[in-house]
């Protein structure tokens, strides 16, 4: 069974995006109460201000004695009796950083890979009513019951998505040349995380047509008929085992528009279900 963990540690792990401990240490001299930290993406923030006299070690409350910006990886001191941070007082900040995505940034990315793994495809469970009678019960495919199999998949499509995000930044860096001849190809980055996307999707693309998953796998679909005296389209219906006692579900399968619909707004004189 698939989990969302799972995956996000399997994403993580193809970017080389880990996320990774710090600490923090400030001397205090009576003039900063803001503090850019070592890392960002910060989570797990632990802070607390040592003092020499008299010795004591006391554990900041976040909102109240220190506001976090985890994005950007900086701590503002707010509370007077340490902003600013004074002489004999030392600030010490733990954490552990996200990395360059976040986990809610990550998630979304698992969300939209999900979504294309999955579309149009449902589990069919056999089982008996109360009446004894068998049904089959259409289970939409979510990480829970994700076959084992395909959460590489899963995470390969978010990691593609991660790294498009990275060539979309890498897309406006531009080579530098001075005039002492120094150049700097700044362009590479964008060429190489294209080279490895492909690489990449061309993986995704090998392992899908083997399990034919995917939006490009193959698929089956019925035929419509018109019928010759109505000139209406005959009803489909699902395909059921025989054993099915169920009710009959109808199909509705889109119509493609046509380039040669009337526009005109002129109403048809015919009547409904006659010929025409």
């Amino acid at each position: 069974m698939a989990t969302l963990a799972g995956v996000l540690r399997r994403v993580r792990s193809e970017i080389g995006d880990l996320p990774a401990p710090f600490v923090d240490t400030f001397i205090g001299g009576d003039e900063l109460s803001s503090y850019d930290l070592s890392e960002v993406n910060v989570t797990s923030v632990v802070a607390k201000v040592v003092t020499t006299e008299p010795a004591s070690s006391i554990e900041l409350e976040p909102d109240a004695d220190y506001v976090l910006n985890p994005a950007e990886g900086s701590i503002l001191l707010i509370n007077t009796d340490y902003s600013p941070l004074r002489h004999g007082q030392t600030l010490i900040v733990r954490g552990r950083s996200e990395g360059m995505f976040a986990d809610a940034e990550l998630e979304t990315y698992v969300s939209d890979a999900m979504t294309q793994q999955t579309y149009g495809r449902t589990i069919k469970t056999r089982y008996r009513d109360g009446h004894g009678h068998i049904r089959y019960d259409l289970e939409p495919i979510e990480l829970e019951n994700l076959p084992a199999v395909e959460e590489p998949l899963v995470a390969y499509l978010a990691t593609i998505s991660a790294l498009w995000t990275l060539a979309t930044d890498a897309a406006t860096d531009i080579d530098v040349n001075t005039a002492e001849g120094t150049f700097v190809p700044r362009s590479q980055r964008y060429r190489q995380l294209m080279e490895h996307l492909a690489e990449l999707q061309a993986r995704y693309n090998a392992l899908a047509q083997q399990l034919n998953v995917g939006l490009a796998r193959i698929e089956q679909f019925q035929l419509r008929r018109v019928s010759r005296s109505t000139n209406r389209l005959v009803p489909i219906f699902q395909p059921r085992e025989y054993d099915d006692t169920g009710k009959p579900e109808r199909l509705l399968p889109p119509i493609d528009g046509d380039a040669y619909d009337d526009e005109s707004g002129v109403t048809s004189p015919l009547y409904p279900g006659t010929w025409g």
